[in-house]
């Protein structure tokens, strides 16, 4: 059995534990309201602009090499994590999927690479030596929308230039504080609108000033909001499964220390019990 001493000290780093991890949740939370209100202000815009991208990459297939299918068998995915840990499953579950998504949807595929956002999905695939095209650290509320703008970038040019045939967006889509979904969707080419359902635009349009000069900005306005809102929800979903798990260790903490504390007084009541016994055991002997 451990000694008093040893015990107290335990004690002691428990409580310092549990002080941290609080800490750490308050903060998270804090952070969570701002980065939620951030991606629910974000998401109309962006189903809109889905929603009339999509629909001129059904009617307009041929209009903008953005909506134009490739036959080649190389693809590049994005990937966001975050660069900091302690938060629960939100980067494993990122990089497993990653993982799945290579081993069958692109398992016929001669070449996959990645360009990884986040420290800790880069450092996965780094030590086991994956085709990482580039890295970048995890989006802030304040970098976020540069991120996207230089990557939206890298990812059209690698698609106009033939490297890669399709471009697939894998995040953690946040859904409340205590869930969050994994996301992966195809990016490039910019996929149509299976039907006219869920708010889909039909018929012929007139195009000002010409469709040209506006599929040349829509298109590539769509790749980069798709990858800011992205990279908004990821913000949102870290901060979420980062409070969940600091709450479960301080939880984890307190039911530490009750046990601790229980051990503890086991321990110094059988210390003096023996004491006594031993001065009983020695009064005894006096007397003999």
């Amino acid at each position: 059995m451990p000694s008093l001493k040893a015990i107290r000290k335990r004690i002691t780093t428990v409580k310092n534990t549990q002080k941290i991890t609080r800490a750490m949740k308050l903060v998270a939370a804090a952070k969570l309201r701002r980065a939620q209100d951030a991606i629910i202000a974000a998401r109309p815009y962006s189903r809109a602009l889905r929603r009339v991208v999509a629909e001129l990459a059904r009617t307009e297939r041929d209009a903008h090499p953005l909506f134009a299918e490739r036959t080649g068998k190389k693809a590049s995915i994005v990937m966001l994590t975050s660069d900091r840990g302690l938060a629960g499953a939100f980067n494993s579950t990122i990089i497993r999927k990653v993982e799945s998504f290579v081993d069958t949807e692109l398992s016929d595929y001669t070449d996959v690479s990645l360009r990884a956002v986040g420290r800790k999905g880069n450092d996965y695939f780094k030590r086991r030596n994956a085709n990482i095209a580039s890295y970048d650290h995890a989006p802030t509320s304040d970098s976020a929308l540069g991120l996207s703008h230089d990557l939206a970038n890298k990812v059209i040019d690698d698609f106009l230039e033939d490297r890669v045939a399709q471009v697939f967006l894998i995040f953690n889509e946040f859904k409340s504080a205590i869930s969050q979904g994994v996301v992966a969707h195809q990016l490039l080419p910019i996929e149509p609108l299976e039907t006219d359902e869920d708010g889909g635009l039909s018929g012929d349009f007139l195009y000002e000033p010409d469709k040209e000069e506006l599929l040349s900005h829509l298109a590539p306005l769509y790749i980069q909001n798709g990858i800011y809102t992205a990279a908004l929800e990821s913000i949102a979903s870290e901060f979420g499964a980062r409070m969940t798990a600091m709450d479960n260790a301080t939880r984890n903490a307190g039911e530490m220390i009750g046990n601790l504390t229980l051990q503890y007084n086991r321990a110094r009541q059988a210390a003096i019990t023996k004491e006594l016994m031993e001065i009983i055991g020695g009064a005894e002997a006096l007397k003999g």
